[in-house]
């Protein structure tokens, strides 16, 4: 057995390392949650979860309130069995952003266990089916940048190595957006992967409007053209172009995936380790989107999907957007344009325990 015997809950705010504005909100700071978790046989685990602006103590009292009392002297190998009694005991908030945001703290803590326990990464031990996989650029790409902003960062990424870069739209004419993304393809040439996201900000019928506008760019993907629960309107968009149509980061629930994938109404699915309520969910979405034949490539915390994504046969790209910088003593490994997941025991994130207690907050 492996008895829990503490856990442990924090809250830290992360200023952006850059400004981050989309079409819908500004990234004003990235409030992280944390989850320490101790065993009787001498193993710690730490999980994480994340909102963007608001929510975190929310998040937290989640967790203090109603979801770590039901974990002390259970066995921490059991997780499955601990997902769902966490989750009948918040019955009443599930499905649910601030249910799934907690979950995912204590899930990705006892993942940090398994795979200490087993003396094995987290991308082996959760699948093992790439050692690598390609990278894109997202911080290059915000809304609020100028042309020549977006072009230097592009050539800047390229030269970088990285595979490709995403480019925000959502400017108030399809024309603007066109022209933005035009720019940058002149720039990188056809060889260079060109992401579009336009964070739920569109109707139905623009966003088939704008998708039209994008065909000729060579587009990867037209990511959350509509909000996140209209599933019809992102079918019948998929029907309307040859764009793939990405989503998955606002999305909460494996059922909500299926609903998109058995409806053809997702391409390309972003399923978020922090949002879908941990590591355990997150692989469920990942197998279901294979046995769809549609690829995974999740949205953000890439210090955790680096090694999700290599775990499963249908990641193929990673989003690099630096989250942790100021709590970590570890970075993300990138190669030849890709990046290589951690390959020690663990989630393989060295946690800054000193930087975190000096940015707790109260």
């Amino acid at each position: 057995m492996s008895k829990i015997t503490n856990v442990e809950c924090r809250l830290v705010f992360l200023e952006p390392e850059t400004v981050r504005i989309d079409a819908m909100q500004s990234f004003v700071r990235q409030e992280t949650i944390l989850v320490t978790i101790e065993t009787d046989d001498g193993l710690s685990g730490t999980g994480y979860s994340y909102t963007i602006g608001t929510g975190g103590r929310a998040v937290l009292s989640m967790l203090r309130d109603h979801m770590i009392n039901g974990l002390l002297g259970a066995d921490a190998r059991n997780i499955e069995a601990l997902w769902e009694k966490v989750l009948a005991g918040t019955r009443a908030t599930a499905v649910g952003v601030l249910t799934s945001l907690a979950l995912a703290a204590i899930d990705t803590a006892l993942w940090d266990l398994r795979c200490q326990r087993a003396g094995e990464p987290l991308w082996r031990l959760a699948g093992g089916a790439h050692e690598r996989l390609p990278v894109y650029d997202t911080e290059g790409g915000w809304l609020h940048l100028s042309i020549d902003e977006l072009v230097a960062n592009a050539r800047a990424a390229k030269a970088a190595g990285f595979r490709g870069g995403k480019i925000k739209v959502g400017k108030p004419t399809p024309g603007e957006d066109a022209e933005r993304l035009a720019a940058v393809r002149a720039v990188v040439g056809p060889g260079w992967e060109i992401m579009v996201d336009a964070n739920q900000s569109m109707t139905g019928p623009e966003a088939i409007r704008r998708a039209r506008t994008f065909e000729p760019l060579d587009i990867a993907w037209f990511e959350e053209p509509l909000p996140a629960d209209d599933v019809a309107g992102h079918g019948r968009l998929a029907r309307s172009t040859s764009v793939p149509i990405a989503v998955g980061e606002s999305i909460y629930s494996a059922g909500h995936f299926a609903e998109y994938l058995a409806t053809g109404a997702a391409g390309i699915v972003q399923v978020d380790v922090a949002r879908i309520g941990g590591i355990t969910p997150w692989l469920k979405v990942a197998h279901l989107a294979e046995a769809f034949n549609v690829k995974v490539a999740p949205h953000f915390l890439m210090e955790l999907h680096a090694s999700l994504t290599c775990a499963i046969p249908a990641g193929c790209y990673v989003e690099h957007i630096p989250q942790l910088d100021a709590i970590t003593r570890s970075s993300l490994v990138i190669e030849d344009g890709c990046v290589v997941p951690p390959d020690v025991p663990g989630l393989g994130i060295a946690w800054d325990w000193d930087a975190i207690a000096a940015l707790e907050v109260a």
